[in-house]
């Protein structure tokens, strides 16, 4: 069955005004619309198109629940992933996400001390792990993510510097690395905050020309969240910048934050976040450096994986699920360079360019731009082609198990 989905996109003040509505096709409201949730997680279960096909069932959750055997199909006793569309246009916090064994052990410890579920300073609201990665749908999509080595940061510090000295501290503190310069500034010691400043003001009174990647980063932050130590964990970080069909993978313990631009983003579905800054959201701290991995990696670019003609496999190993993007030429049906979609259970298609038809081994159904549906594990591996005749390369993004 292929079951048509929706949902309304949440409101959250860094969201684009624009991005979703005109991906989707639907009235600029002038209120932020951040992200558009495509599953079954309670926090904003998609809602079923034709409740009629599936008993009169609301919300895909309700039927996974009423129907489980027909939803998921064999023994699977839940959905393993949650995809999202993502439209920034304000830096989202500063975050990272646990490990399996973190997530049961916070989640069982809050429980012990009773903290609720719904309590804003709850920091696991479910005993699982989170990755995820993103896929660039804009030009650009402009990310933090993970730490940079050591003496590139220190050479930033000190040409930023130039020479005042008043990131003295800092260069200090990165000599005795990572885990300590972050320690530092994220528990605001009176000095941390004087390099903050500091670095707030040097950062502004460089020319546009002067500015690298990172140090522009830091002038945003400082604009926006003005005394926040995590404008200059942002020095410590990868600036990324995705092109339009590029991806990055978040593991557990990735410290990131998303800048700008609009993205098809796939996780575990979880809602485990610790911040370390750039919000007006909960802060905890101590947890935040219970679940941070200070090691230096290169920037997590994901690169996809051929599986077929049309087909690409964004799949990193172990979390359990895959996020597929078909393409095809614009030619009409039959014509058209479409692909074989290889799916692992339910899977959520959504339709980001063009039209394209998904025929499977009991049915099919027609995705324009915006349009999405649930695909039950019944249908098999699915054939997608191109339908529309004016040029447009038709591209289809599908969510699946791994």
């Amino acid at each position: 069955m292929f079951l048509g989905i929706t949902n309304t996109p949440r409101d959250y003040a860094w969201g684009s005004v624009t991005l979703i509505p005109e991906l989707l096709g639907r009235t600029v409201t002038g209120a932020p619309q951040a992200e558009l949730w495509l599953g079954a997680h309670p926090g904003s279960p998609s809602v079923v198109v034709n409740p009629a096909m599936v008993g009169g069932a609301d919300t895909l959750r309700d039927w996974i629940e009423a129907e489980p055997e027909t939803a998921l199909g064999g023994e699977r006793t839940g959905l393993p992933f949650l995809l999202k569309v993502l439209a920034a246009a304000a830096p989202l916090s500063l975050q990272a996400h646990p490990t399996p064994e973190q997530a049961r052990e916070g989640f069982a410890r809050e429980d012990a001390a009773g903290v609720a579920i719904d309590d804003p300073s709850r920091n696991y609201k479910d005993p699982f792990p989170k990755p995820e990665l993103v896929v660039a749908l804009s030009d650009r999509f402009e990310a933090l993510s993970g730490f940079r080595p050591v003496d590139e940061t220190l050479a930033e510090v000190d040409a930023l510097d130039a020479g005042t000295g008043r990131l003295g501290p800092l260069h200090v503190h990165l000599q005795h690395g990572l885990e300590d310069t972050v320690r530092w500034l994220e528990t605001a010691d009176p000095s941390a905050l004087a390099v903050v400043q500091a670095a707030s003001d040097l950062a502004a009174a460089l020319p546009e020309d002067a500015l690298t990647p990172n140090t522009a980063t830091v002038r945003d932050l400082a604009r926006s969240y003005p005394g926040d130590p995590g404008i200059v964990v942002s020095l410590l970080m990868h600036r990324v910048t995705l092109a339009a069909g590029e991806a990055m993978y978040l593991p557990a313990g990735n410290i990131h934050a998303y800048l700008d631009g609009l993205g098809i983003e796939l996780m575990a579905p979880s809602d485990n976040v610790l911040r370390g800054g750039l919000t007006p959201k909960h802060v905890d701290v101590t947890e935040l450096l219970r679940v941070l991995d200070f090691t230096a990696h290169p920037a997590p670019v994901l690169d996809p994986v051929p599986d077929g003609a049309g087909v690409d496999r964004f799949a990193p190993e172990g979390v359990g699920f895959a996020l597929l993007r078909i393409t095809g030429d614009g030619r009409p049906v039959g014509l058209g360079s479409g692909g074989v979609a290889h799916l692992d259970g339910p899977s959520i298609a959504i339709c980001t360019a063009g039209v394209v038809t998904l025929v499977g081994a009991t049915s099919a159904t027609l995705l324009r731009q915006g349009e999405a549906c649930y695909i039950t594990p019944d249908e098999g591996d699915v054939t997608v082609e191109a339908d529309s005749t004016d040029g447009v390369t038709s591209t289809v993004f599908i969510a699946t198990g791994a």
